[in-house]
């Protein structure tokens, strides 16, 4: 288990990672592809500020593929399907994104993953990664159940074998910043964090006390406040 020693104090606060990507990268009239989007909120945000994008959103998870169907938005096409068999021609974005979702591709297909993406981009494209840092006293209480410390390690060094390659990427900038997260009760944080669709992580009742002992001392009158600290890196494909 890898833990990374980081003053979250020291951290700029984000209220929106849009604001970031915005502040990175060009997002006028750009086709956007979105690997494991989840339920797309920053492409469906992004769509509200940049309407001449196009964006594909990816998931493999097929009952958050579903719900995507189920709200469709102008500008946005949802695709089931993982990063590491991306169904698309070669160069057909201009930009991808992976937001805090690379560290949930299988450790042996990440390699692979970032080979399709460089596949699907065009040259001189950009691919903007986040993903969250093993930190912070909301870490704490997840990896007492969802314990992320070696894939998110191992998505990184992904990234910097990618980078070693010297072929198809560069390195154009790195940032990191906190993300405020709040949890009005600790029904709350049990709803939004225990029991997603894509995992089952075997909530026992022992477990389950565990965690809401862990929770509990972060409640106030006005519910549990944490920050979740990410880590971008910008890729430029330059082959």
């Amino acid at each position: 288990m890898i833990n990374f020693e980081l003053d979250l104090d020291q951290l700029p606060l984000v209220n929106d990672e849009l604001d970031v990507l915005g502040q990175m990268v060009n997002l006028s009239n750009q086709a956007i592809i979105e690997l494991g989007c989840g339920n797309a909120r920053l492409s469906r945000s992004l769509l509200g500020r940049y309407p001449n994008c196009k964006v594909t959103g990816l998931e493999v998870d097929a009952v958050q593929h579903a719900k995507n169907l189920f709200h469709l938005q102008r500008g946005i096409e949802f695709v089931e399907a993982g990063a590491q068999n991306v169904p698309f021609p070669d160069g057909a974005f201009d930009l991808a994104l992976m937001l805090k979702s690379l560290h949930h591709v299988p450790i042996h297909l990440m390699d692979q993953a970032l080979e399709e993406v460089a596949r699907v981009l065009r040259t001189g494209s950009l691919f903007y990664v986040s993903e969250p840092i093993y930190s912070g006293a909301l870490n704490d209480i997840v990896r007492l159940y969802n314990d992320e410390g070696i894939v998110r390690s191992a998505a990184q060094m992904a990234l910097d074998r990618a980078l070693a390659k010297n072929l198809d990427w560069t390195q154009v900038e790195e940032r990191r910043f906190a993300q405020p997260v709040h949890y009005s009760s600790c029904d709350e944080f049990e709803k939004r964090m225990l029991y997603p669709s894509f995992a089952d992580h075997s909530i026992d009742a022992q477990m389950l006390l565990r965690i809401q002992e862990a929770f509990t001392p972060h409640l106030t009158k006005d519910g549990a406040s944490f920050v979740r600290p990410i880590h971008v890196r910008l890729l430029r494909k330059v082959s």
